[in-house]
Protein backbone atom coordinates (compact mmCIF):
# COMPACT_ATOMS: atom_id res chain seq x y z
CA UNK A 1 0.00 0.00 0.00
CA UNK A 2 1.55 3.31 -0.84
CA UNK A 3 1.94 6.21 1.53
CA UNK A 4 -1.44 8.41 -0.14
CA UNK A 5 -3.28 5.19 0.23
CA UNK A 6 -2.25 4.42 3.90
CA UNK A 7 -3.43 8.33 4.21
CA UNK A 8 -6.73 8.21 2.89
CA UNK A 9 -7.63 4.73 4.99
CA UNK A 10 -6.09 6.68 7.57
CA UNK A 11 -9.76 9.29 7.18
CA UNK A 12 -11.93 6.86 5.88
CA UNK A 13 -14.82 4.57 7.06
CA UNK A 14 -14.63 6.24 10.81
CA UNK A 15 -18.35 6.92 12.67
CA UNK A 16 -17.80 9.89 15.16
CA UNK A 17 -18.48 10.26 18.13
CA UNK A 18 -21.45 11.88 21.06
CA UNK A 19 -23.30 14.54 20.20
CA UNK A 20 -22.59 15.23 23.72
CA UNK A 21 -19.05 15.34 23.75
CA UNK A 22 -18.58 17.60 20.66
CA UNK A 23 -20.62 20.34 22.66
CA UNK A 24 -18.44 19.75 25.46
CA UNK A 25 -15.30 20.45 22.82
CA UNK A 26 -17.06 23.58 21.72
CA UNK A 27 -17.82 25.51 24.63
CA UNK A 28 -14.36 25.03 25.94
CA UNK A 29 -12.81 28.45 23.63
CA UNK A 30 -15.91 30.25 24.91
CA UNK A 31 -14.49 29.77 28.76
CA UNK A 32 -11.29 30.15 27.39
CA UNK A 33 -11.98 33.73 25.50
CA UNK A 34 -13.98 34.60 28.89
CA UNK A 35 -10.92 33.29 30.73
CA UNK A 36 -8.55 35.90 28.54
CA UNK A 37 -11.02 38.63 28.96
CA UNK A 38 -10.82 38.52 32.52
CA UNK A 39 -7.24 38.59 32.85
CA UNK A 40 -6.90 40.96 30.78
CA UNK A 41 -9.03 43.50 32.63
CA UNK A 42 -7.08 42.74 35.96
CA UNK A 43 -3.52 42.70 34.20
CA UNK A 44 -5.09 46.43 33.47
CA UNK A 45 -5.97 47.09 37.16
CA UNK A 46 -2.39 45.81 38.40
CA UNK A 47 -0.87 48.03 35.79
CA UNK A 48 0.80 45.57 33.87
CA UNK A 49 1.68 46.88 30.38
CA UNK A 50 1.11 44.61 27.28
CA UNK A 51 3.07 44.53 24.30
CA UNK A 52 2.23 43.58 20.74
CA UNK A 53 4.28 40.78 21.47
CA UNK A 54 2.78 40.03 25.42
CA UNK A 55 -0.73 40.11 23.90
CA UNK A 56 0.01 37.73 21.24
CA UNK A 57 1.35 35.46 23.60
CA UNK A 58 -1.06 35.20 26.11
CA UNK A 59 -3.88 35.24 23.39
CA UNK A 60 -1.84 32.13 21.51
CA UNK A 61 -1.76 30.46 24.98
CA UNK A 62 -5.10 30.78 26.37
CA UNK A 63 -6.88 30.62 22.86
CA UNK A 64 -5.01 28.39 20.61
CA UNK A 65 -2.89 25.94 22.80
CA UNK A 66 -6.16 24.38 25.19
CA UNK A 67 -8.18 23.85 21.53
CA UNK A 68 -5.14 22.17 19.89
CA UNK A 69 -4.68 20.25 23.24
CA UNK A 70 -8.26 19.10 23.17
CA UNK A 71 -8.36 17.64 19.91
CA UNK A 72 -5.37 16.12 20.83
CA UNK A 73 -3.37 14.81 24.14
CA UNK A 74 -6.61 16.02 26.07
CA UNK A 75 -9.47 14.84 24.27
CA UNK A 76 -10.47 12.49 26.95
CA UNK A 77 -10.28 15.24 29.36
CA UNK A 78 -12.47 18.19 28.23
CA UNK A 79 -14.30 17.86 31.45
CA UNK A 80 -11.65 18.42 33.47
CA UNK A 81 -10.74 21.40 31.18
CA UNK A 82 -13.70 23.02 31.70
CA UNK A 83 -13.72 22.34 35.41
CA UNK A 84 -10.33 24.02 35.37
CA UNK A 85 -11.06 27.32 33.79
CA UNK A 86 -14.25 27.85 35.47
CA UNK A 87 -12.60 27.51 38.78
CA UNK A 88 -9.61 29.78 37.59
CA UNK A 89 -12.29 31.97 35.68
CA UNK A 90 -14.22 31.91 39.15
CA UNK A 91 -10.94 33.54 40.63
CA UNK A 92 -10.47 35.57 38.65
CA UNK A 93 -13.81 37.88 39.11
CA UNK A 94 -13.93 37.60 42.37
CA UNK A 95 -10.29 39.37 42.51
CA UNK A 96 -11.99 41.81 40.58
CA UNK A 97 -14.56 42.48 42.26
CA UNK A 98 -12.98 42.80 45.45
CA UNK A 99 -10.78 45.39 43.53
CA UNK A 100 -13.74 47.09 42.13
CA UNK A 101 -13.70 50.71 41.73
CA UNK A 102 -17.61 51.25 41.58
CA UNK A 103 -19.27 52.13 45.04
CA UNK A 104 -17.19 49.35 46.94
CA UNK A 105 -19.85 49.36 49.92
CA UNK A 106 -22.70 48.69 47.36
CA UNK A 107 -24.61 45.32 47.68
CA UNK A 108 -24.12 42.90 44.96
CA UNK A 109 -27.77 43.02 44.52
CA UNK A 110 -27.92 46.25 43.51
CA UNK A 111 -24.70 46.38 41.07
CA UNK A 112 -26.23 43.46 39.57
CA UNK A 113 -29.54 45.97 39.09
CA UNK A 114 -27.61 48.86 37.92
CA UNK A 115 -25.55 46.49 35.60
CA UNK A 116 -28.53 45.08 33.96
CA UNK A 117 -29.49 48.87 33.06
CA UNK A 118 -26.19 49.77 31.39
CA UNK A 119 -26.04 50.55 27.68
CA UNK A 120 -23.72 49.23 25.04
CA UNK A 121 -22.43 50.47 21.79
CA UNK A 122 -20.83 48.28 19.49
CA UNK A 123 -21.06 48.43 15.73
CA UNK A 124 -21.35 44.52 16.17
CA UNK A 125 -22.03 40.84 18.44
CA UNK A 126 -18.89 40.27 19.49
CA UNK A 127 -19.97 36.48 19.97
CA UNK A 128 -20.61 36.81 16.12
CA UNK A 129 -17.03 37.55 15.58
CA UNK A 130 -15.80 34.62 18.49
CA UNK A 131 -18.34 32.03 16.92
CA UNK A 132 -16.45 32.75 13.34
CA UNK A 133 -13.31 33.09 14.44
CA UNK A 134 -13.63 29.96 16.81
CA UNK A 135 -14.65 27.63 13.85
CA UNK A 136 -11.44 28.96 11.78
CA UNK A 137 -9.21 28.00 14.01
CA UNK A 138 -11.09 24.64 15.40
CA UNK A 139 -10.67 24.22 10.91
CA UNK A 140 -7.11 25.09 10.80
CA UNK A 141 -6.18 22.44 13.85
CA UNK A 142 -8.04 19.80 12.25
CA UNK A 143 -7.42 19.78 8.96
CA UNK A 144 -4.01 19.17 9.83
CA UNK A 145 -4.31 16.85 13.16
CA UNK A 146 -6.22 14.35 11.70
CA UNK A 147 -3.14 13.28 9.42
CA UNK A 148 -1.49 12.16 12.70
CA UNK A 149 -2.02 9.13 15.29
CA UNK A 150 -2.48 11.61 18.48
CA UNK A 151 -6.04 12.73 16.95
CA UNK A 152 -8.59 10.81 18.27
CA UNK A 153 -10.32 8.62 15.05
CA UNK A 154 -13.66 9.39 16.42
CA UNK A 155 -13.05 13.22 15.68
CA UNK A 156 -12.30 12.68 11.84
CA UNK A 157 -15.27 13.06 9.59
CA UNK A 158 -17.82 10.53 9.13
CA UNK A 159 -18.07 8.23 6.33
CA UNK A 160 -21.94 7.75 6.14
CA UNK A 161 -23.55 8.12 9.36
CA UNK A 162 -22.85 9.66 12.78
CA UNK A 163 -21.23 12.90 14.43
CA UNK A 164 -17.64 13.94 14.04
CA UNK A 165 -15.82 17.07 15.28
CA UNK A 166 -15.11 17.70 11.77
CA UNK A 167 -17.95 17.61 10.59
CA UNK A 168 -19.25 20.13 12.51
CA UNK A 169 -16.50 22.44 10.68
CA UNK A 170 -18.41 23.12 7.51
CA UNK A 171 -21.74 23.11 8.89
CA UNK A 172 -20.44 25.62 11.30
CA UNK A 173 -18.68 27.68 8.38
CA UNK A 174 -21.55 27.85 6.62
CA UNK A 175 -23.87 29.26 9.30
CA UNK A 176 -21.33 31.70 11.01
CA UNK A 177 -21.01 33.13 7.42
CA UNK A 178 -24.36 33.46 6.59
CA UNK A 179 -24.97 35.26 9.83
CA UNK A 180 -22.68 38.34 8.47
CA UNK A 181 -23.98 38.01 4.92
CA UNK A 182 -25.00 40.86 3.18
CA UNK A 183 -28.25 40.57 3.08
CA UNK A 184 -28.05 40.63 7.07
CA UNK A 185 -26.06 43.32 7.34
CA UNK A 186 -28.67 45.24 4.82
CA UNK A 187 -26.05 46.03 2.20
CA UNK A 188 -27.97 45.55 -0.62
CA UNK A 189 -31.59 46.90 0.15
CA UNK A 190 -33.25 47.80 -3.46
CA UNK A 191 -35.50 44.15 -3.38
CA UNK A 192 -35.76 42.14 -6.25
CA UNK A 193 -33.31 43.26 -9.20
CA UNK A 194 -30.80 41.60 -11.65
CA UNK A 195 -27.96 44.27 -10.18
CA UNK A 196 -28.30 42.21 -7.21
CA UNK A 197 -27.91 38.97 -8.10
CA UNK A 198 -25.42 40.11 -10.17
CA UNK A 199 -23.36 41.47 -6.89
CA UNK A 200 -23.57 37.90 -5.38
CA UNK A 201 -22.61 36.69 -8.58
CA UNK A 202 -18.96 38.28 -8.83
CA UNK A 203 -18.58 37.84 -5.41
CA UNK A 204 -18.04 34.25 -5.56
CA UNK A 205 -15.38 34.87 -8.26
CA UNK A 206 -12.81 34.57 -5.81
CA UNK A 207 -14.00 30.86 -4.30
CA UNK A 208 -14.44 29.88 -8.17
CA UNK A 209 -10.28 30.31 -8.29
CA UNK A 210 -9.76 28.80 -5.25
CA UNK A 211 -11.91 25.96 -5.92
CA UNK A 212 -10.51 24.77 -9.28
CA UNK A 213 -6.63 26.11 -8.51
CA UNK A 214 -7.29 23.55 -5.38
CA UNK A 215 -8.48 20.45 -7.58
CA UNK A 216 -5.93 21.23 -10.10
CA UNK A 217 -2.85 21.38 -7.78
CA UNK A 218 -4.19 18.04 -5.53
CA UNK A 219 -4.42 16.37 -9.07
CA UNK A 220 -1.39 17.21 -9.94
CA UNK A 221 0.69 16.41 -7.16
CA UNK A 222 -1.20 13.20 -6.21
CA UNK A 223 -2.24 14.47 -3.29
CA UNK A 224 -4.66 11.99 -0.56
CA UNK A 225 -7.73 12.47 -1.27
CA UNK A 226 -11.29 11.44 0.67
CA UNK A 227 -13.30 10.62 -2.30
CA UNK A 228 -16.74 10.17 -0.50
CA UNK A 229 -16.69 13.09 1.06
CA UNK A 230 -17.65 15.87 -1.78
CA UNK A 231 -16.64 13.34 -5.09
CA UNK A 232 -13.55 13.35 -7.21
CA UNK A 233 -13.32 17.13 -8.67
CA UNK A 234 -15.93 18.95 -6.06
CA UNK A 235 -14.25 20.29 -2.61
CA UNK A 236 -15.77 22.72 -0.16
CA UNK A 237 -14.87 25.61 -2.11
CA UNK A 238 -17.31 24.71 -4.71
CA UNK A 239 -20.29 24.34 -2.21
CA UNK A 240 -19.89 27.67 -0.78
CA UNK A 241 -20.48 28.92 -4.66
CA UNK A 242 -23.41 27.19 -4.85
CA UNK A 243 -24.78 27.69 -1.29
CA UNK A 244 -24.27 31.62 -2.02
CA UNK A 245 -25.88 31.65 -5.03
CA UNK A 246 -28.87 29.74 -4.52
CA UNK A 247 -29.84 31.58 -1.27
CA UNK A 248 -28.86 35.31 -2.88
CA UNK A 249 -31.94 33.94 -5.32
CA UNK A 250 -34.25 32.80 -2.17
CA UNK A 251 -33.49 35.78 -0.03
CA UNK A 252 -34.76 38.27 -3.33
CA UNK A 253 -37.92 35.54 -3.51
CA UNK A 254 -38.92 35.39 0.17
CA UNK A 255 -38.79 37.96 2.91
CA UNK A 256 -35.58 37.94 5.06
CA UNK A 257 -37.08 37.53 8.40
CA UNK A 258 -39.04 34.49 7.11
CA UNK A 259 -35.99 32.67 6.45
CA UNK A 260 -36.57 29.82 8.90
CA UNK A 261 -39.34 28.74 7.52
CA UNK A 262 -37.81 28.39 4.21
CA UNK A 263 -34.61 26.43 5.96
CA UNK A 264 -37.40 24.18 7.15
CA UNK A 265 -38.83 23.81 4.42
CA UNK A 266 -36.02 23.20 2.64
CA UNK A 267 -34.76 20.41 4.73
CA UNK A 268 -38.11 18.92 5.56
CA UNK A 269 -38.56 18.85 1.21
CA UNK A 270 -34.83 17.27 0.61
CA UNK A 271 -35.07 14.46 3.54
CA UNK A 272 -38.27 13.40 2.00
CA UNK A 273 -36.70 13.60 -1.32
CA UNK A 274 -33.91 10.70 0.60
CA UNK A 275 -36.56 8.82 2.28
CA UNK A 276 -38.90 8.33 -0.91
CA UNK A 277 -37.64 9.00 -4.47
CA UNK A 278 -34.44 7.60 -5.89
CA UNK A 279 -32.10 10.41 -4.55
CA UNK A 280 -30.52 8.82 -1.91
CA UNK A 281 -29.50 5.69 -4.11
CA UNK A 282 -28.20 7.94 -6.61
CA UNK A 283 -26.03 9.89 -4.06
CA UNK A 284 -24.38 6.41 -2.42
CA UNK A 285 -24.19 4.30 -4.96
CA UNK A 286 -24.22 6.43 -8.63
CA UNK A 287 -26.68 6.00 -11.46
CA UNK A 288 -26.12 2.55 -12.60
CA UNK A 289 -25.90 1.31 -8.70
CA UNK A 290 -22.76 -0.49 -8.66
CA UNK A 291 -20.76 3.08 -7.19
CA UNK A 292 -19.46 4.33 -10.56
CA UNK A 293 -17.63 7.73 -10.88
CA UNK A 294 -17.94 7.82 -14.68
CA UNK A 295 -19.50 10.97 -15.51
CA UNK A 296 -19.81 14.62 -14.50
CA UNK A 297 -22.64 13.47 -11.62
CA UNK A 298 -21.11 10.23 -10.80
CA UNK A 299 -18.14 11.67 -9.78
CA UNK A 300 -19.01 14.34 -7.46
CA UNK A 301 -22.86 13.19 -6.42
CA UNK A 302 -22.05 13.75 -2.75
CA UNK A 303 -20.83 17.13 -3.29
CA UNK A 304 -23.64 18.36 -5.69
CA UNK A 305 -26.93 16.74 -3.80
CA UNK A 306 -25.45 17.57 -0.22
CA UNK A 307 -25.34 21.24 -1.13
CA UNK A 308 -29.00 20.99 -0.36
CA UNK A 309 -28.63 20.84 3.27
CA UNK A 310 -26.00 23.58 3.39
CA UNK A 311 -28.02 25.84 1.66
CA UNK A 312 -30.87 24.94 4.67
CA UNK A 313 -28.35 25.18 7.04
CA UNK A 314 -27.46 28.67 5.47
CA UNK A 315 -30.73 30.01 5.83
CA UNK A 316 -30.95 29.13 9.47
CA UNK A 317 -27.40 31.10 9.77
CA UNK A 318 -30.08 34.23 8.42
CA UNK A 319 -32.38 34.19 10.20
CA UNK A 320 -30.15 33.96 13.35
CA UNK A 321 -28.21 36.74 12.33
CA UNK A 322 -30.88 39.12 11.34
CA UNK A 323 -32.07 38.40 15.01
CA UNK A 324 -28.94 39.00 17.24
CA UNK A 325 -27.44 41.75 15.14
CA UNK A 326 -30.80 43.58 15.52
CA UNK A 327 -29.89 46.73 17.86
CA UNK A 328 -31.05 46.63 21.77
CA UNK A 329 -30.25 49.18 24.23
CA UNK A 330 -28.91 47.72 27.43
CA UNK A 331 -27.76 44.19 29.12
CA UNK A 332 -30.77 42.55 29.81
CA UNK A 333 -32.13 42.93 26.14
CA UNK A 334 -28.96 41.08 25.36
CA UNK A 335 -29.12 38.57 28.59
CA UNK A 336 -32.95 37.47 27.06
CA UNK A 337 -31.21 37.19 23.84
CA UNK A 338 -29.21 34.95 24.81
CA UNK A 339 -31.94 32.95 26.95
CA UNK A 340 -33.95 32.74 23.89
CA UNK A 341 -31.45 31.57 21.70
CA UNK A 342 -30.10 28.89 24.21
CA UNK A 343 -34.01 27.52 24.25
CA UNK A 344 -33.98 27.13 20.56
CA UNK A 345 -30.97 25.20 20.79
CA UNK A 346 -32.62 22.94 23.93
CA UNK A 347 -35.53 22.26 22.06
CA UNK A 348 -33.18 21.44 18.61
CA UNK A 349 -31.42 18.87 19.87
CA UNK A 350 -34.97 17.25 21.45
CA UNK A 351 -36.04 17.37 17.70
CA UNK A 352 -32.99 15.90 17.07
CA UNK A 353 -33.20 12.82 19.34
CA UNK A 354 -36.50 12.54 18.13
CA UNK A 355 -35.85 12.66 13.90
CA UNK A 356 -32.82 10.35 14.69
CA UNK A 357 -34.81 7.79 16.47
CA UNK A 358 -38.00 7.55 13.76
CA UNK A 359 -36.45 8.49 10.38
CA UNK A 360 -32.44 8.80 9.81
CA UNK A 361 -29.51 9.29 11.83
CA UNK A 362 -27.37 12.30 10.98
CA UNK A 363 -25.29 12.10 8.02
CA UNK A 364 -22.64 14.45 6.58
CA UNK A 365 -22.47 12.59 3.73
CA UNK A 366 -25.98 13.57 2.51
CA UNK A 367 -26.17 16.77 4.76
CA UNK A 368 -29.79 15.19 5.70
CA UNK A 369 -32.25 16.74 7.88
CA UNK A 370 -30.43 15.16 11.21
CA UNK A 371 -27.54 16.96 9.95
CA UNK A 372 -28.93 20.68 9.48
CA UNK A 373 -30.57 20.26 12.83
CA UNK A 374 -27.11 19.08 14.18
CA UNK A 375 -25.15 21.90 13.05
CA UNK A 376 -28.06 24.67 13.48
CA UNK A 377 -28.34 23.50 17.61
CA UNK A 378 -24.72 22.81 18.08
CA UNK A 379 -23.98 26.39 16.47
CA UNK A 380 -26.79 27.82 18.59
CA UNK A 381 -25.42 26.17 21.65
CA UNK A 382 -21.86 27.72 20.97
CA UNK A 383 -23.13 31.39 20.06
CA UNK A 384 -25.87 31.43 23.57
CA UNK A 385 -22.40 30.66 25.65
CA UNK A 386 -20.32 33.29 24.29
CA UNK A 387 -23.15 35.95 24.40
CA UNK A 388 -23.12 34.90 28.33
CA UNK A 389 -19.48 34.60 28.39
CA UNK A 390 -19.35 38.30 27.01
CA UNK A 391 -22.41 39.36 29.70
CA UNK A 392 -20.15 38.26 32.10
CA UNK A 393 -16.51 40.13 30.41
CA UNK A 394 -18.70 43.14 30.80
CA UNK A 395 -20.30 42.57 34.44
CA UNK A 396 -16.01 42.39 35.48
CA UNK A 397 -15.48 45.76 32.84
CA UNK A 398 -18.03 47.49 34.28
CA UNK A 399 -16.70 46.95 38.21
CA UNK A 400 -13.41 48.29 37.04
CA UNK A 401 -13.74 51.78 35.56
CA UNK A 402 -11.59 52.31 32.05
CA UNK A 403 -10.98 48.55 31.73
CA UNK A 404 -10.65 47.62 27.92
CA UNK A 405 -10.94 44.06 26.51
CA UNK A 406 -10.59 43.77 22.51
CA UNK A 407 -13.43 42.38 20.75
CA UNK A 408 -15.66 42.97 23.60
CA UNK A 409 -18.96 45.03 23.70
CA UNK A 410 -18.40 48.88 24.84
CA UNK A 411 -19.97 50.51 27.73
CA UNK A 412 -21.45 53.48 27.34
CA UNK A 413 -23.50 54.83 30.52
CA UNK A 414 -20.49 55.30 32.65
CA UNK A 415 -21.10 54.23 36.49
CA UNK A 416 -20.79 56.43 39.36
CA UNK A 417 -17.54 55.49 40.82
CA UNK A 418 -15.33 56.48 43.32
CA UNK A 419 -13.45 59.64 43.39
CA UNK A 420 -10.09 58.39 43.96
CA UNK A 421 -10.44 55.61 41.35
CA UNK A 422 -8.64 56.56 38.36
CA UNK A 423 -8.90 54.54 34.54
CA UNK A 424 -6.19 51.57 34.93
CA UNK A 425 -5.90 52.59 31.15
CA UNK A 426 -3.96 55.62 29.97
CA UNK A 427 -5.19 57.69 26.94
CA UNK A 428 -2.37 56.78 25.07
CA UNK A 429 -3.29 52.70 25.14
CA UNK A 430 -7.06 53.11 24.28
CA UNK A 431 -5.10 54.89 20.98
CA UNK A 432 -3.57 52.59 19.99
CA UNK A 433 -4.89 49.70 17.47
CA UNK A 434 -6.52 46.83 18.89
CA UNK A 435 -4.11 44.00 20.03
CA UNK A 436 -6.08 41.14 19.64
CA UNK A 437 -5.95 37.82 17.72
CA UNK A 438 -9.57 36.94 17.74
CA UNK A 439 -9.66 40.47 15.63
CA UNK A 440 -7.04 39.86 13.74
CA UNK A 441 -8.11 36.49 12.73
CA UNK A 442 -11.94 37.66 11.98
CA UNK A 443 -9.98 40.64 10.06
CA UNK A 444 -8.19 38.34 7.23
CA UNK A 445 -10.23 34.98 7.43
CA UNK A 446 -9.88 34.29 4.07
CA UNK A 447 -6.12 34.58 4.21
CA UNK A 448 -5.79 32.61 7.66
CA UNK A 449 -8.04 29.82 5.71
CA UNK A 450 -5.95 30.03 2.78
CA UNK A 451 -2.37 29.64 4.87
CA UNK A 452 -3.61 26.86 7.01
CA UNK A 453 -4.28 25.15 4.18
CA UNK A 454 -1.00 25.24 2.04
CA UNK A 455 1.12 24.67 5.23
CA UNK A 456 -1.32 21.60 5.62
CA UNK A 457 -0.49 20.41 2.27
CA UNK A 458 3.27 21.26 2.55
CA UNK A 459 3.82 19.46 5.95
CA UNK A 460 2.15 16.20 4.66
CA UNK A 461 4.50 16.44 2.03
CA UNK A 462 7.56 17.25 3.92
CA UNK A 463 7.10 14.52 6.42
CA UNK A 464 5.64 11.24 7.67
CA UNK A 465 2.84 12.41 9.66
CA UNK A 466 1.37 8.49 10.45
CA UNK A 467 4.43 7.61 11.75
CA UNK A 468 5.09 10.80 14.26
CA UNK A 469 5.36 10.65 17.94
CA UNK A 470 2.58 12.17 20.17
CA UNK A 471 5.45 14.58 21.17
CA UNK A 472 6.67 15.29 17.73
CA UNK A 473 3.14 16.22 16.38
CA UNK A 474 1.94 18.55 19.21
CA UNK A 475 5.30 20.35 18.51
CA UNK A 476 4.90 20.15 15.04
CA UNK A 477 0.66 21.35 15.62
CA UNK A 478 1.98 24.35 17.70
CA UNK A 479 4.10 25.55 15.57
CA UNK A 480 2.13 25.56 12.64
CA UNK A 481 -0.49 27.17 14.46
CA UNK A 482 1.90 29.71 15.77
CA UNK A 483 3.02 30.57 12.57
CA UNK A 484 -0.44 31.13 10.87
CA UNK A 485 -1.61 33.38 13.77
CA UNK A 486 1.80 35.53 13.89
CA UNK A 487 1.71 36.37 10.38
CA UNK A 488 -2.67 37.14 10.13
CA UNK A 489 -1.29 39.48 14.09
CA UNK A 490 1.13 41.02 11.93
CA UNK A 491 -1.51 41.96 8.84
CA UNK A 492 -3.31 43.30 11.84
CA UNK A 493 -1.18 45.58 13.42
CA UNK A 494 0.01 46.99 9.88
CA UNK A 495 -3.72 47.49 9.42
CA UNK A 496 -4.01 45.78 5.91
CA UNK A 497 -7.29 43.45 5.11
CA UNK A 498 -6.45 41.64 1.95
CA UNK A 499 -9.74 41.14 -0.20
CA UNK A 500 -9.12 40.17 -3.58
CA UNK A 501 -12.76 41.63 -4.60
Amino acid sequence: MSQKQMKEAFVSNLNGTSVLEIIQGLCLPALCILFRGLLIILSQYLCFSHTWRTRFFIDFVVLIVPMVATLTILSSFVLFEHLAIIIFGTGLLYHIYCRRTYSARMPLRKILEKFSKISLESEYIPAVSCFRVINSTFTAIAILAVDFPIFPRRFAKTELYGTGAMDFGVGGFVFGTAMVCPEVRRKYTKGFTFNYFIKSLYSVWPLIILGIGRSVIIKSIDYQEHLTEYGVHWNFFFTLIVVKLVTSLLLILFPLNKSWIVAIGISVLYQLALDFTPLKKLLLYGTDGSGTRVGLLNANREGIISTVGYVAVHMAGVQTGLYVLKKRSCIKDLIKVASHILLIAISLFIALYIVQVNIEVVSRRMANLAFCIWIIASSLILLSTLLLGDIILNFAKFLIKGALVPCSWDLIQSPVINKRSESPVSEAEIKKPSLCLITAINRNQLVFFLLSNIATGLINLLMDTLQSSSLWALFVLNLYMFTNCLIIYVLHLQDKTIKFW
